[in-house]
């Protein structure tokens, strides 16, 4: 079975996107509609369940919040 295909599976990375929301005083809601990105999908992201990210969401949503994607993607503990 690929990692792909196991939802019991880490990717190893981790989503900052729910810490930097909240130092940017934003919500999720207004964050979807800066990047037109649906609700949904970012919350799937925002709970490190995402197996893949587009480049361009990945660009829209660091412009949206002022940040670098280091800053938002970050390797996991271990």
């Amino acid at each position: 079975m690929s990692p792909a295909e196991s939802d019991d599976e880490s990717t190893g990375i981790h989503c900052r996107l729910d810490e930097l929301l909240t130092a940017r005083g934003m919500t999720l809601t207004e964050l979807s509609a800066a990047v037109d990105v649906s609700i949904v999908n970012l919350s799937v992201l925002k709970n490190d369940r995402a197996r893949a990210i587009r480049y361009s969401t990945l660009r829209a949503i660091c412009e949206a919040l002022d940040c670098e994607v280091g800053d938002l993607l970050v390797l996991a503990d271990r």
